[in-house]
Parts: structure tokens; C-alpha cells; sequence
């Protein structure tokens, strides 16, 4: 691809990012869970926005996964276990201006399915 393509793209996904998360926020109670996709990887985070403190952290490298459909269930369900440990039980979910398909949904059903409310 067109580096100039590359940078529009990156720059629109910023746009979105920014519209989502003024409209959204963690705390304690109600952690906003924040994912990230590489190439390669994926991670996830639980995020208390008020103390600016990470709550629990997944990186799919850690586990040996990769950045696809099937990696994204298995992630999620260890990051349900982890999240379960800290006691957190709702959260709220952000995609970090990714479009809700593919990767991103499918850790987000495992996650509800694993018993995470959001």
C-alpha cells in the first residue's frame, strides 16, 4: 500500500479512538477494558481512567497466541479468568477505534460468554 494511505488510515483510526473515549471512562468498580491488535498480537488491559492505574493486563505474546479469530477466544477467556481473581465482574469495553468485527468480536463475545457483563 501507498504510504499516504497508510498515514489516512492510522489518522482516522485516531479520529475514532478520540470520539470513543470521550464519551467513555473506567474506574474501580467499572473498569474500561481497552484492546489492542497488531499485526502479530493482541492485548488487553483493564484500565481505572480515575487513578490512572492499569488493573489487569493480557498480552497474547506472553501466551504464544496470534492475531486472529480463534487466539482472540483463548485470550479472552484467560483475561476473564484474570479479571474474575481481581473481582472485577462489569466492565466497559473499548475498542480503541476499531471496527466492532472479526478479532475485536470475537474477544468481545468470548468475554461475555465467559461472564464478563458489559
Amino acid at each position: 500500500m501507498n504510504n499516504k494511505v497508510l498515514e489516512k488510515k492510522k489518522a482516522l483510526r485516531v479520529k475514532r479512538k478520540k470520539r470513543i473515549r470521550a464519551k467513555i471512562s473506567g474506574t474501580t468498580s467499572l473498569p474500561r477494558v481497552s484492546i489492542f491488535r497488531s499485526n502479530k498480537y493482541l492485548s488487553a488491559q483493564a484500565i481505572d481512567d480515575v487513578a490512572g492505574n492499569t488493573l489487569v493486563g493480557l498480552n497474547g505474546k506472553t501466551l504464544k497466541l496470534s492475531a486472529n479469530s480463534e487466539s482472540a477466544k483463548k485470550l479472552a477467556e484467560a483475561f476473564a479468568e484474570k479479571l474474575k481473581e481481581a473481582k472485577i465482574e462489569n466492565i466497559v469495553f473499548d475498542r480503541n477505534g476499531y471496527e466492532f468485527h472479526g478479532v475485536v468480536a470475537s474477544f468481545a463475545d468470548s468475554l461475555r460468554a465467559s461472564g464478563i457483563k458489559f
